[in-house]
Order: structure tokens, then sequence, then C-alpha cells
């Protein structure tokens, strides 16, 4: 009996999982053996009996057949009215919902440590922040369309104020927890960042303001989203800020809370030069951190300028030039002065086209970008100012680390280097996650909605961990498409009534998923 592929309505299929196996033994019998394919995995649960006798073996397939169907307790198939055949299987199909979401990402979400929290709605708005990040109406739809659950919209809410008021300390205790594992029990190195989230809104409120935009959305209210990632990028601790709040002025309340709440003694913070100020380093020194901070070059005092343009380096080389008890290490990339290079000149033909059109005015004048070239003449006539854009070409391939630690050269920009996992972070939750727009008026809603997608994307990292150890090959996004449309059956048996489960399992790719996670 080969295994029955049977057409049901909504491109839904049934396999029957049971099948017939002839064997030849070792003492050249022909054993007869019904096997069990449920679980993609070939397993003996009958053996009929064995025979070298043609007869023999002929009523040996009988009984198999025979007990298969005692078995499922189900009729053979009648394949000389094949239609009403499957007619009565179809009728034995009480429903079906996705399953391949719980059973592949719910699983690494329960392994972190997050099904300490028991509400259910917890755990389902996380998993179909992965899968379907919408609005919460939408994740409502979703959960009736997928999975038969009737969720009301305002239950939803009503756990959102739930997590803001009793569980976001919880959730980034559990995540802190997990990643501590996953590093040995060592966090010594920790990298911070901001990102600005815009709505699109008119009216400000006490959260939402205007300010500069990372996203270019200057003139729409926003928040500043400060983020602290381990090495590798998992996830720490969080914090969001009014929207006009200077970004230098987020990182260290957040260092301080998470060393005082995890009393750490002694951490290494690493972030660009956008969090480089005076006020900033002070406070680090006071706080007893080390630090890796961007440095700004261009704005150093004459006398460092001097010190940085005579030091001549090669491609990859670094020196140290000492500034009090600070290092401030200089670094020279060919490929970072070719790409330095092509920016300043993108930079000047924008800006010369925009002179010939007249489009450029002196209304349009500030110190940012590449207008830093341009001069006025009078007070009508503006200008390119060649010679500064000429002087810049010494900067070119040039970077500067500014930092209070005791590593090499190579050691500090080997980790500077990993800032790229937090700005992978941002990346994330940004495209895949979309942790905008957000359709939250209240500061607390808004909250629970960033915790959210915290917790999402570090099942996402978690996820992205275990694939590169089981299947390096795949991607977490790959395996949240295949695990999206694997579903699962519910037939019941007319004679007894009782209901069994069937996992759909018709793609290569979806069995692939099946054994890694095993189900």
């Amino acid at each position: 009996m080969a295994i029955i592929k049977l057409g049901v309505p909504g491109a839904v299929f049934v396999y029957l999982w049971m099948f017939i196996r002839k064997k030849l033994n070792k003492s050249g019998k022909v054993s007869i053996q019904v096997i069990d394919k449920s679980s993609n995995k070939y397993k003996v649960i009958k053996t009929i009996g064995c025979s070298d006798s043609p007869i023999e073996i002929e009523k040996l397939m009988h009984d198999a057949r025979q007990w298969i169907n005692d078995y499922q307790n189900t009729p053979e198939l009648d394949f000389h009215n094949f239609e009403d055949s499957i007619q009565r299987v179809v009728g034995t199909i009480s429903g079906h919902r996705l399953v391949g979401i719980e059973l592949t990402v719910g699983k690494v979400f329960d392994a972190i440590g997050f099904d300490q929290i028991k509400d259910k709605l917890f755990k389902s708005l996380v998993l179909y922040r992965l899968v379907y990040p919408k609005s919460k109406v939408k994740t409502a739809e979703y959960f009736y369309r997928y999975e038969q659950k009737t969720t009301d919209e305002n239950a939803i809410y009503r756990y959102m104020d739930k997590l803001y008021n009793t569980q976001k300390e919880i959730v980034q205790q559990i995540s802190y927890t997990h990643t501590l594992q996953v590093l040995a029990e060592l966090i010594q190195v920790v990298f911070y960042d901001v990102t600005t989230i815009y709505f699109e809104v008119d009216q400000e409120d006490e959260l939402r303001k205007t300010g500069f935009s990372k996203e270019g959305k200057h003139q729409n209210p926003q928040i500043v989203l400060g983020l602290l990632v381990s090495k590798n990028g998992y996830p720490l601790a969080y914090d969001i800020f009014e929207g006009s709040q200077f970004e230098g002025f987020t990182m260290i309340p957040i260092i301080n809370k998470f060393k005082e709440k995890y009393n750490l003694n002694q951490l290494v913070v690493i972030a660009d030069s956008g969090l480089l100020s005076n006020k900033n380093i002070e406070e680090l020194i006071k706080g007893g951190y080390e630090f890796i901070l961007g440095g700004r070059i261009k704005n150093e005092s004459q006398a460092i300028k001097k010190q940085i343009n005579s030091l001549e380096l090669k491609d990859g080389q670094s020196k140290i030039i000492q500034k009090g008890l600070l290092s401030l290490i200089v670094n020279y990339s060919e490929k970072r002065a070719k790409k330095d290079m092509y920016n300043r000149e993108k930079g000047l033909l924008k800006l010369q086209k925009q002179l010939r059109t007249g489009k450029l005015t002196k209304a349009n004048i500030n110190n940012r970008g590449y207008n830093k070239y341009l001069k006025l003449e009078g007070q009508i006539n503006i200008e390119i100012d060649h010679e500064k854009f000429e002087s810049d070409k010494q900067w070119d391939g040039l970077k500067g680390y500014l930092t209070n630690t005791k590593m090499s050269k190579d050691e500090v920009l080997e980790n500077y280097n990993q800032l790229w996992q937090i700005e992978k972070a941002f990346r994330v939750m940004k495209t895949d996650l979309k942790i905008r727009p957000i359709f939250h008026r209240a500061k607390r809603r808004i909250e629970a909605h960033i915790c959210l997608s915290f917790v999402a994307y570090k099942v996402y990292k978690e996820l992205e961990r275990i694939l590169q150890f089981v299947a390096p090959d795949l991607s977490p996004n790959k395996v949240i498409e295949i695990a999206s449309n694997i579903y699962q059956l519910e037939l019941i048996d007319p004679n007894t009534g009782k209901k069994h489960y069937q996992n759909l399992l018709l793609l290569d790719e979806q069995k692939k998923i099946a054994e890694i996670f095993e189900f």
C-alpha cells in the first residue's frame, strides 16, 4: 500500500501515514511489516509475518491491509469509487490551524525562558510580531483566521497595560539571564546606540516630539530608542526618550541602570562618535567605566590635528596619540579613503546641480553635510569653496577611536567594529519586525509595543544562533517563512468520535524544519 495523497478544498492535503513494506530478512524470506511515517521517520509498528511462499506472502499482505484498517478504524479506500472514498476521508476533517510557528519559533521562545510569563497573549503577540507585524487589530484577525482563536482587541490592549505595569522589567531580566548563559556567564563589553522612530501625526505630546530624525522625518513627532547589546548583538536593555532628546544624553542613564540592576563591577562601553561629548566622558570615568568611543578627529585641537596629519599611515596601520589620560587611536584604511572620496565628490556634484538650477539659496545654508563647502559672497551670492573641498582630502581614510582601556590598538579596533551588530538590530527591528508604524498614542502602550519588539528581536537572535550550529544554510527569515505554511489537521474518528491530529509536512523544506525542531 503506497502513500496516497488526497486533495482537499483550500489546498490542504492528507497523507495516509501507514504503508506495508516487503523486506528480505537474513534467512532469505520476505518479511511483511507495517511502517508508520507520521513523524517523517520510518518506524516498524507491526511485523505481520515472513515467508518464502508467494501464496503465503499474498495472504500476509492481505492480513497487513486488514491490520491497518483495524488499527486506523477507517474503511479501506475503494479505488473503484474513488470520489466517494475521498469524501469519506474529508468528512473526518473537523478543522485545521497553523502550527509551524508554535513548533519552531515558539520552542525558541520557551527555551530562552520567556514562558515564565504565563499570559498566553504575551507569547502570541511576540511570535506574530515575527510573522505578521501589523496593528493589534490585524493581529487579532490573524489569530482568528489561522489559529481559530477569538481574541478581543480590548483584551490585547488590557494585556499591553499589564505588560507595561508589571512585566517589562521581568522581560529584560529573562533576556539578560539567557544572554549570560550563552556568553558563558561573562558580560564585560556592551555596545550602545540610539535610533529614532517617527509617528505619522501632526500634534506633539509629552513623549512624541519633533527632533533630529535619523530617518529624515524632521517634521514628524518621534521618540528616541536607546538599545544596549552584548557581544554578538544579543539585546540586554532598552529605554525610550522624548523625541527632542539629544542622543548623547541617553547613554549614561541606561548604562548606569543596567550596571546597578545586575550588580556588575566593570564594563567596557562601546559607542559611535554620535555619543562622544565631554560630559559623557566625564560621567563614564566617574562611573568607573572603560570605554571606546568613535573619535571626531576633525574637531580636535590644532595641535592634535597636526600630529594626525603627520602620521603617514599605510593601509591598515594605526598609531596612538595621547590626550592626557586618554588615548586617541588613529587608523587608516584605503577602502575607507576611496569611500570618503566618493562621498565627498558625490556631495559636491549635488551642490553644483542645486546651484545651477537655483534651488540653493541663502535660506538653505547650514553647516550640515556637504554644505560646509559653501560660502556666502556679499548678501546673496553663493559659491562653492573648492579650497575647503581640497583640504578635506587629508582626512580621507582616517578614523579615530578615543579610549581609556588598556587594550591594544588591534583589540580596540576589533571591539569597536562589532558596532555593526547593533546597527543590524535596528535594521531588523525596523524592516523585519516593523517596529513602526506605531498606532498607539498613550505612553504606556508605546512602551509595551517597544517591549514586544525587544522580545521578538531576542527570539530572532536566538533562532539565528541555533541555526548557525544546526543549519547554517538557513536564515531566521527563511525558517519563519517555511514555518508559516505548516498546518495541522484535526480529524474525528467517525466510529468513536475520538480526535486525531496530523501535521502536514508536504515539502522537503518543511520536513527539514520538522527534523531540526523535532516535531
